[in-house]
């Protein structure tokens, strides 16, 4: 049953309509949506609304529910809309009342808040490990290979001498600012939403946000119910900023990783095994895992604007647009757990063909070398500038 049931019964179509897919996707939230429930009976218990014996069965239901999440034996049908209605059912049909008591002085709203808050916290964390897994190859190959010269590019044209260790260490200098930046959002959704309600606070209860704001681990509290409201999506689009630029990153290398590893140039060894084939063409051997991960910036850079797209032009309070900010945020971070993994796991395997990449080292790439020689000499800049183009010409 709806946790808003009326007393007639939604057209089948519109109900159909209106919870989507949201659903499936809650799966997702269950296990932080017990957490949070958890944490909302204690101080339930703290203020006199649960007794100690209905405290007990509803923290063993909830934990019930989360053993049989990880066995996969836990499912939300569609008719119950979402994880929260989910849980309460169990609660109700297993535990009797405590069931029906435990929604006091909250409202789907602060408690998909709050799932979604401690979801987001965990990822983060689990991101920030898989971008050290990245920075940990990306050593590994520089250490390996660092030495190795290789010519610098401008505008796609030769332009300066570089080495291995430069190129290869911008990544790691990125992925130290992109963690810098997953960070920079944790502290931001550190922030406990709960006891906000449907946006305008929990009326003749004294609760205690501080409370189950410490039991769920969260840093603060946000103190002002409608701004809740307000950051749903808002939030949910940094972290999806932060998905997009640690993609925008990955693209950038993979995209170098294909052109370096063309014939044309030959800097590049890709192993074998971590390319496709043609069906036509016997001897093709494809980067597709590098175009792939440079595509999936683009797909989330369009998750990022449809957030920030959707939460455009709302009033203040809940509006239900932003059922429809789930699904990207979600998408956004499995894509970029993903691509992070497979970079990880191709930079380990990359060899430098070190005959080819001196062979590379043309030489107008020591031509801005050859001009500051001669301004060494007492020559002014321009002229000698001039000079050694005049080689080049």
């Amino acid at each position: 049953m709806k946790l808003w049931k009326k007393d007639y019964e939604v057209n089948k179509e519109i109900e159909k309509f209106t919870v989507g897919n949201d659903f499936l996707l809650d799966k997702r939230l269950v296990k932080y949506d017990c957490i949070a429930s958890i944490a909302h009976a204690k101080m339930l218990h703290k203020i006199g609304l649960l007794s100690k014996n209905d405290l007990a069965k509803a923290v063993k239901g909830l934990n019930e529910i989360i053993s049989l999440l990880g066995k996969g034996k836990f499912d939300i049908k569609q008719e119950q809309e979402d994880c929260h209605t989910a849980i309460e059912e169990y609660l109700t049909k297993k535990y009797g009342d405590v069931g029906k008591k435990i929604h006091s002085c909250r409202s789907r709203n602060d408690q998909v808040l709050t799932a979604l808050r401690l979801y987001e916290k965990e990822e983060l964390d689990g991101l920030m490990a898989l971008l050290l897994g990245l920075k940990k190859s990306l050593d590994g190959a520089i250490a390996k290979y660092g030495n190795v010269n290789l010519p610098g590019y401008t505008h796609m044209q030769n332009a300066m001498p570089t080495d291995v260790a430069t190129w290869l260490g911008c990544f790691v200098s990125a992925i130290d600012d992109d963690i810098k930046l997953a960070d920079s959002a944790y502290g931001l959704i550190d922030q406990s939403p709960l006891g906000s309600a449907a946006g305008y606070g929990v009326p003749v209860f004294d609760i205690d946000k501080k409370m189950t704001a410490s039991l769920m681990g969260f840093g603060n509290v946000m103190e002002n119910p409608i701004y809740c409201q307000h950051s749903r999506g808002k939030f949910e689009a940094v972290v999806i900023g932060v998905m997009s630029q640690i993609m925008y990153d990955l693209n950038k290398l993979s995209t170098d990783l294909i052109l370096f590893s063309m014939k044309e140039f030959g800097l590049v060894k890709l192993p074998k095994e971590f390319c496709t084939g043609s069906s036509i063409m016997p001897q093709k051997k494809n980067p597709d895992v590098l175009e792939l991960v440079r595509a999936k910036y683009h797909v989330v850079l369009g998750e990022e604007f449809k957030v920030k797209s959707l939460i455009g032009n709302l009033m203040s309070g809940y509006n239900r647009d932003l059922q429809l900010t789930k699904e990207p945020l979600f998408k956004s971070i499995d894509i970029v757990k993903d691509c992070t993994a497979m970079m990880a796991l191709v930079v380990s395997g990359i060899k430098f063909d070190e005959a080819k990449c001196k062979a590379a080292m043309s030489e107008e790439l020591y031509a801005t070398e050859e001009a500051y020689k001669l301004v060494k000499k007492g020559m002014p800049f321009r002229d000698a500038y001039k000079t050694v183009g005049k080689k080049f010409s």
